[in-house]
């Protein structure tokens, strides 16, 4: 149990970082789809820089695993469609929800208690990828 505390911690942290910085915002998800601010856009393209810079030092410096083996990132299979299709179900989700995966249990803890509902239809409709994925094409 007390490993776990530290990622507790540092989601607590990620939490209150996001909430100050906006990104649980409604109003701030509305105006980035509307392309009337900024905002949103750079901390995404922030947070994919600093992803970028981070894969590229762990490959640098051989990071490896809580497992010990080497860090290793797979290569995805290479396909137009899906990517397309399953980023505009994400866009769409996020643009009617008015919040992503992530934030959305953050925004529980501000007290936004009627994103439970958007919580019960992420897990639903997780569940029925689940249950649909290997009928698909991927």
């Amino acid at each position: 149990m007390k490993k776990f505390l530290k990622f507790f911690l540092v989601g607590i942290f990620f939490g209150i970082v996001l909430v100050k910085s906006e990104a649980v915002s409604w109003y701030r998800i509305y105006e980035m789809f509307k392309f009337q601010s900024f905002h949103m856009y750079g901390i995404i393209a922030s947070a994919v820089f600093t992803g970028i810079i981070l894969l590229l030092i762990a490959k640098k410096t051989h990071l490896k695993t809580i497992q010990g083996t080497r860090l290793h990132v797979p290569l995805k299979d290479k396909g137009l469609v899906r990517y397309i299709v399953g980023g505009s179900i994400f866009g769409l989700g996020w643009a009617l929800s008015g919040a992503c995966p992530g934030p959305m249990y953050i925004l529980v803890g501000t007290g936004a208690f009627s994103i439970l509902i958007v919580i019960f239809g992420a897990l639903v409709g997780t569940f029925i990828y689940g249950i649909l994925k290997d009928k698909l094409p991927h």
